[in-house]
């Protein structure tokens, strides 16, 4: 015999999947956009390894990559990042939809994870403090990074909160 569900349960069940979708969604635009007009973030990417609109401390500019190969290397390596976390998520928010909710749960994890990874550490913490995108005027996507981890966190918030037992 099923176990009866709350309607507190159901509640939080819609939250995390509705957040997981949102997150898939703009996670498969982001991936799209990056394959179909793939010039306009790779000068983005270039621009940011080179670190050619930055201050230029000498005491920093080592850090710059200034080979179009690896520069390349890195941005074809966020668009696979950013498309196999867009197919977890996706995977995830299906599972959300025929409610296999442990399945949901665990890849709405990995795949809000990722992007966590991608857009904290990768965009953050390595672009803002280590290529020191932070200095640049033109070139400095801190804000869209941290906007995306914010909604990014608050979902894995909702997708790992527990649910109260029925009683």
């Amino acid at each position: 015999m099923a176990t009866p569900t709350s309607g507190a349960s159901r509640a939080l069940r819609l939250t995390a999947a509705l957040l997981t979708a949102t997150v898939a969604l703009y996670i498969s635009l982001v991936a799209l956009g990056n394959i179909t007009d793939f010039g306009t973030n790779q000068q983005f990417v270039r621009h940011v390894l080179a670190m050619d609109t930055t201050f230029k401390d000498d005491d920093l500019m080592w850090r710059a990559i200034t080979s179009k190969g690896l520069q390349d290397a890195a941005y074809i390596a966020i668009i696979v990042w950013e498309t196999v976390a867009a197919l977890v998520l996706l995977a995830g928010t299906w599972f959300w939809v025929r409610r296999d909710h442990d399945r949901a749960r665990q890849l709405s994890t990995y795949g809000l994870l990722m992007l966590m990874l991608l857009f904290g550490a990768g965009f953050i913490a390595i672009g803002g403090e280590w290529f020191s995108m932070w200095q640049s005027k033109t070139w400095n996507g801190l804000d869209a990074a941290t906007r995306v981890l914010v909604l990014t966190g608050i979902s894995l918030i909702v997708v790992q909160l527990h649910e109260k037992s029925a009683t």
